[in-house]
C-alpha cells in the first residue's frame, strides 16, 4: 500500500536532535488525528530509537541518522537508521537489561520501551552499515477521522 503522505529527515548524531526528531514525527502525525495517548508513544518510541543512534552508533564520532515517516489511512510507520558500528546480536540487543555500555549507567531497555508503546517493532541490519529500526503503530483503534479522509 502507498502512504498517504511521507516524510524524511537527515540528522547528526547530536543528542540535541533526539527532542527535534520526538517533535518532527508528533507535527507530521497530527494530520491522523492521533489522541494525546497515541502521540505520546511515538514520542517516546523515537526518542529511544534516535538516542540507541547517538550513544551505540557512533561511540567516537558524529554521523548521520534518517527518520522515514510514512503515513497510512490508521496507521504511521516510522524508521530510524544509521550508517554506524551495528548491532552484532540483534536479538540479544532486544533483550531487556542488555548494555553494551554498563559503565554509562545505561539501563539496556530501549527496546523494550519501543515495545511496550509501538503494535510492532522490527530491528534489522542496514543494507549498507549500521541498524534500522521500524516502528508501527496503529491509531485511533476506535475510531479513525483522520485529518487527509475529507
Amino acid at each position: 500500500m502507498e502512504y498517504l503522505n511521507e516524510m524524511t529527515l537527515t540528522f547528526l548524531s547530536h543528542s540535541i536532535n533526539e527532542s527535534f526528531a520526538r517533535s518532527a514525527v508528533a507535527g507530521f502525525c497530527v494530520q491522523l488525528n492521533p489522541t494525546i495517548d497515541e502521540i505520546g508513544d511515538i514520542k517516546t518510541a523515537v526518542s529511544e530509537a534516535v538516542t540507541n543512534c547517538v550513544v551505540h552508533a557512533y561511540p567516537d564520532k558524529k554521523g548521520w541518522i534518517t527518520m522515514f515517516v510514512g503515513l497510512k489511512p490508521n496507521e504511521v510507520v516510522i524508521k530510524v537508521s544509521d550508517e554506524g558500528v551495528g548491532i552484532e546480536n540483534l536479538a540479544r540487543a532486544r533483550e531487556p537489561f542488555f548494555t553494551t555500555k554498563p559503565d554509562e549507567e545505561r539501563a539496556g531497555m530501549g527496546f523494550t520501551v519501543m515495545e511496550s508503546f509501538m503494535d510492532e517493532v522490527i530491528l534489522e541490519k542496514n543494507n549498507k552499515r549500521g541498524v534500522v529500526v521500524t516502528l508501527k503503530k496503529v491509531l485511533n483503534k476506535k475510531q479513525n477521522k483522520s485529518c487527509m479522509n475529507g
